[in-house]
């Protein structure tokens, strides 16, 4: 008589494994949001006005961190597989293969991003911005100029961050992502007492606005690119022999990620097009939007934890051929991920107004706008957008852990590039409805993401054989 075994989304021993990677790994993510949120806060308190330009440089910054996270993924798949069959001591060319990597892709990226923000900014907001009769339009070549110059310094911590990414991908793929939280912590720590000495003018120094947080990004990642280089040196087999791999792993490692690269260049690069989009109908509308959208993105950040535990869990048990396993991890972290969904949703929902003061001063006004009850206003939209932005990115992730490449790289193109940006520009520009109208875009395009991406994981989680590793 076979023996009756449980869904593993309810078996607690499955239960327990994702959370002991998905809980270090949302912590450890999370602070990589945290920089970016304590660079909103404190210019929400101190110049809230100058908070479009630093939204405006994440289109060249994020795509290029985006495309960089993408193409690295491939050291922590490829690691993952090795650790699922008992070959740890040979991740050390993996690792080495991916800090070439990483070091050639950072110098290229800051010359590209620092070079050519100036021209790139100047077109966006000189010369192809639509014509506007909203009020509070500003000078566009005051936010092409301001905007680049903000670019050009976060453009000097590009390499650091790419050498720091392989670092936790590589810990995190050897179960140690609990010192890539510590550490990425201790980044953020150093962000914050640089923001409030830079921008809030804290110990004498002169206050420096958008370029002062800009700055103090690039030194605190910097700082903990090296405490992470100096761990992964001391702690694991990165830099000891390994014998050699198989023909064409370098191919395979780099060509898993590059599909993600492709997807994160057309998601990240989509979101930040919206930023433009809305500071082509206002400067207020660019801060409400902003900040809302800034909210939601520390919500993915509990979904990347789970979406990254999935991905390790699918990744070593693709590896040794348990396809059972395979099709239970990625099960698992999908309805991990709705869980995870209802409760950031009600906690958005419930505390908007608090959330939305915490952002920015309650008394910030912007060419006429209060801003904090306008983002509490836009946090109930945030609050369906982000569990479909979970679904997306869990989904995509577990496929890829099985070396399905193209297929979640199309369907992201599609959702974000061909759904979300048209339905922003219309919604919020053409139709008028301002920072509101930019959310309705943005959940239209989340929205198809997230069911299609799921989807397809479930029909080819159908369609895996009943065959378990000897």
């Amino acid at each position: 008589m076979r023996k009756f075994s449980l869904p593993a989304w309810v078996r607690p021993a499955d239960i327990s494994d994702l959370l002991k990677l998905s809980v270090p790994i949302a912590i450890s993510r999370m602070s990589m949001m945290l920089m970016g949120i304590t660079d909103a806060i404190v210019l929400g308190q101190y110049a809230p006005g100058q908070l479009p330009y630093i939204l405006n440089s994440w289109l060249p910054m994020g795509v290029s961190i985006g495309f960089g996270m993408g193409l690295l993924l491939g050291t922590q798949v490829l690691t993952s597989e090795l650790i699922g069959i008992g070959r740890k001591a040979d991740t050390g060319r993996i690792f080495r293969r991916g800090l070439w990597a990483s070091l050639g892709l950072g110098a290229v990226l800051t010359g590209l991003v620092f070079f050519g923000a100036e021209p790139l900014f100047h077109w966006i907001f000189v010369t192809i911005a639509p014509v506007s009769d909203v009020a509070d339009k500003a000078d566009p070549h005051i936010v092409a100029s301001e905007t680049a110059k903000v670019t050009r310094i976060l453009s000097s911590g590009l390499l650091a961050f790419m050498v720091s990414q392989l670092c936790s991908f590589y810990l995190e793929a050897l179960r140690r992502p609990l010192l890539v939280t510590v550490v990425m912590y201790l980044g953020v720590a150093i962000n914050l007492v640089m923001d409030l000495a830079l921008v809030g003018g804290f110990w004498g120094v002169a206050p420096m606005g958008a370029e002062g947080v800009a700055w103090a990004t690039t030194g605190s990642r910097w700082a903990l690119t090296l405490v992470m280089f100096i761990i992964v040196i001391v702690l694991t087999p990165a830099f000891r022999n390994s014998v050699a791999g198989p023909l064409h792993e370098g191919r395979r490692q780099f060509s898993v990620g590059i599909g993600t690269a492709i997807s994160n260049v057309a998601e990240w690069g989509a979101f930040n097009m919206t930023y433009i989009i809305a500071t082509w109908i206002s400067l207020a509308a660019n801060s409400v939007y902003g900040y809302s959208v800034q909210v939601m993105g520390l919500c993915f950040m509990f979904y990347l934890g789970i979406g990254s535990a999935t991905s390790v869990r699918v990744a070593e048990a693709f590896g040794s051929g348990n396809r059972d396993a395979v099709r239970d991890a990625g099960r698992l972290g999908v309805a991990a991920t709705i869980v995870m969904g209802i409760i950031l949703a009600l906690v958005l929902i419930l505390f908007n107004g608090p959330i939305s003061t915490i952002m920015v001063r309650s008394d910030a006004v912007l060419n006429g706008v209060v801003l904090a009850p306008a983002i509490a206003s836009l946090l109930v939209i945030a609050a369906a957008m982000t569990i479909f932005d979970g679904l997306q990115a869990t989904s995509s992730m577990a496929l890829r852990a099985q070396e399905i490449i193209w297929t979640p790289s199309v369907l992201h193109v599609g959702s974000f590039v061909f759904v979300m940006i048209p339905a922003c520009y219309w919604l919020g520009l053409v139709e008028g409805r301002g920072a509101q109208g930019m959310m309705e875009g943005g959940l239209i395009g989340v929205g198809t993401a997230g069911i299609v991406q799921t989807l397809f994981l479930e029909l080819k989680a159908a369609r895996l054989p009943n065959r378990r590793a000897a």
